[in-house]
């Protein structure tokens, strides 16, 4: 049994879900507004601003899009009302990041600079030299740009340098030893 596909997803205030032919589903909130196909055989209906997800029967095929669908369902409708966020910060000697216009423009030991355009719908900000904030109403692309970010520089475990998730441990190791 799914445990998360059984939960009901509690619709916030100001946010609407309109279900059409063959599951595609838009989510319209303060923020902006997402649409996705899923699986027509799943049953979803919305009641009293509660949205659940039904799964047809107990094959495997449904088994496994079950708790996926309410997943991404409470993503969408979490990402219309509030939003998400990944903050990366820069550590290393000259590491530092700016913004030009919308690009946003890595400079982190390469003899180029590294420059990134978000898609619509993505924001980014620079607080600092040294911190990068990736915002938007769509969990997935905002953690994907996130990891291309953090793919230019990924973080060393010798002195620890690179880009990194806000919060990430870097497991450091010892480095080599002379006679």
């Amino acid at each position: 049994m799914s445990r998360i596909g059984k939960k009901p997803i509690e619709i916030p205030s100001g946010v609407t879900i309109t279900i059409n032919e063959g599951n595609l589903v838009t989510v319209k909130g303060p923020k902006g507004e997402l649409t996705r196909q899923f699986n027509a055989e799943m049953n979803l209906s919305v009641e009293d601003n509660v949205l659940t997800v039904i799964r047809p029967s107990d094959s495997k095929e449904h088994r496994t899009i079950h708790g996926t669908t309410r997943a991404i369902l409470n993503n969408m409708v979490e990402g219309v009302s509030n939003g998400f966020q990944k903050n990366l910060e820069l550590v290393g000697v000259g590491y530092r990041a700016q913004k030009q216009g919308n690009k946003l423009v890595l400079n982190v030991g390469f003899s180029h600079p590294v420059e990134f355009t978000p898609e619509a719908g993505i924001e980014i900000e620079v607080p600092s030299n040294t911190k990068i904030t990736i915002k938007g109403i769509d969990k997935e692309r905002v953690g994907e740009l996130a990891a291309n970010v953090r793919a230019v520089r990924p973080p060393e475990p010798y002195k620890g340098k690179g880009i990194r998730y806000e919060g990430e441990y870097v497991r450091r190791k010892e480095g080599k030893t002379g006679k």
